[in-house]
């Protein structure tokens, strides 16, 4: 746990959520500004700030943050119709919070890209 950590304080129920599913190693809760009608995240229990520092060991763990979306799309009703799961990666990923997280969105269709800019490679500017 750490101790600044936002998601460490609302595993350690310090922090209220809407939760929707724990289990002994992942707790998930609604997104507090939902992009998309469905639209809720997946926490390890254990602390881990980025994906870069996803160890060997917790392999099983972000398996396990996935069966966890896809359990919890089916019994929100929206698996069959589909729904986005992301996991940002530091700054120019668009992580704010240093605990990974899974986003679970759905309810709507999503497009693609999933940003608004045009992004253009050197050479093009």
């Amino acid at each position: 746990m750490s101790a600044d950590c936002l998601f460490c304080k609302i595993n350690a129920k310090e922090i209220p959520a809407d939760a929707l599913y724990e289990d002994d190693q992942v707790l998930a809760f609604r997104d507090i500004s939902p992009q998309a009608p469905h639209h809720f995240l997946v926490i390890p229990k254990k602390h881990i700030s980025t994906i870069n520092d996803i160890a060997e060991e917790d392999c099983q763990i972000v398996g396990h943050m996935q069966l966890t979306a896809a359990k919890l799309a089916k019994q929100l009703g929206f698996s069959q119709q589909g729904y986005r799961t992301v996991m940002n990666c530091n700054q120019h990923g668009g992580q704010t919070v240093y605990h990974i997280h899974l986003h679970v969105l759905g309810g709507k269709p999503m497009g693609w890209p999933p940003y608004q800019e045009t992004l253009k490679t050197p050479i093009e500017q």
